[in-house]
């Protein structure tokens, strides 16, 4: 092979890898869930989601206070009876950011009766 078709086939490499793994990592807008409140059991966040449009690659922030809340990631029926020990991902780091697939997405806190009361979130998502 030549010095040409080597520094090509380099220059081809590197475009390649970051298309592989720059480009899919882009995000999308970063929504505070709860805004200045934060993820808290006394808030309604249905009404935080009005007015709101949620799309693919679009980020969930939940910034809450670790040792009095996390965040599970649930099912349909699983945030309709507020079942705590049923989930798809658990988070407690206080801070965490999600970021939103097609379809449904549903969130609730695990921590006592804090789901009954209200703190948790359906979105829909968009292509």
């Amino acid at each position: 092979m030549g010095v040409e078709a080597y520094h090509y086939s380099c220059v081809i490499m590197f475009y390649l890898f970051l298309i592989t793994f720059i480009v899919p990592h882009a995000k999308g807008e970063h929504f505070i869930v709860g805004d200045s409140y934060g993820w808290i059991d006394i808030f309604d966040f249905n009404n935080w989601c009005d007015g709101k449009e949620f799309h693919v690659g679009d980020v969930l922030v939940f910034k809450y206070e670790s040792s009095l809340h996390n965040v599970l990631q649930v099912d349909s029926t699983v945030y309709e009876n507020c079942i705590k020990d049923s989930y798809i991902q658990r988070f407690t780091s206080g801070n965490d950011s999600i970021i939103l697939e097609e379809g449904g997405a549903w969130f609730m806190c695990g921590v006592d009766d804090h789901c009954e009361n209200g703190q948790k979130l359906h979105i829909n998502v968009t292509p």
